[in-house]
């Protein structure tokens, strides 16, 4: 819900960055797997508790997540590099639920299991969509510059990441964060179904 603002807020930031890193010769895949190192670290580091650390590498993570695309137009984009993002973007989301239930098993399990449940759902309905998006050639520029049809919803990056930070900042609740966000989960679930069915009911 938020991703297109945040995007638009952050976009000149990210477009110097971004320069700054073709000029030195950097690769946008070469960023996208950096990042997603960090992101385990993050994921690491929150398995062993240290919440605030994780929180920090998290940020850093999704900060290389966000310069990779800006990178990539600026170079060459490929399906490669769409493909990459992708998948570790979604590897990571659901790193950081499962740090918090090895950090805390007892506490933690059942709604990090929830939550990667929803995350499930949120991910299938996102993807299978695009599947049938590109067979269309369907085309959206409400998310420019994205490598796929990208299908919004009520829970997007950024309040995934918003989550997340609450979740490092007062791990104690992490449960109420996790069935909470769950929910919301859910609504993006059922909107994105319904929504999803109904352009694809359209004649081609």
């Amino acid at each position: 819900m938020l991703d297109r603002a945040a995007n638009a807020a952050l976009q000149p930031l990210l477009g110097a960055g971004a320069r700054a890193l073709a000029r030195a010769g950097i690769g946008a895949d070469a960023v996208t797997v950096v990042g997603f190192a960090i992101g385990l670290g993050a994921a690491a580091s929150i398995a062993w508790q240290a919440y605030v650390l994780g929180l920090a590498l998290m940020l850093a993570s999704r900060l290389a997540d966000g310069l990779d695309g800006p990178l990539a137009r600026l170079t060459a984009a490929t399906d490669r590099g769409a493909y990459l993002d992708i998948t570790l973007d979604f590897l990571f989301y659901a790193s950081i639920p499962l740090a918090f239930a090895f950090a805390d098993p007892a506490a933690n399990a059942l709604p990090a299991a929830v939550l990667l449940a929803a995350f499930i759902g949120t991910g299938s309905s996102f993807l299978a969509f695009a599947v049938f998006a590109e067979r269309r050639g369907m085309a959206t520029n409400a998310y420019a510059g994205k490598g796929l049809y990208y299908l919004g919803g009520l829970t997007e990056a950024t309040e995934t990441l918003a989550c997340f930070a609450l979740m490092c900042l007062w791990p104690q609740h992490f449960a109420g964060w996790a069935y909470g966000f769950a929910a919301l989960c859910a609504l993006t679930i059922a909107t994105r179904i319904v929504g999803g069915a109904r352009l694809l009911s359209k004649p081609r």
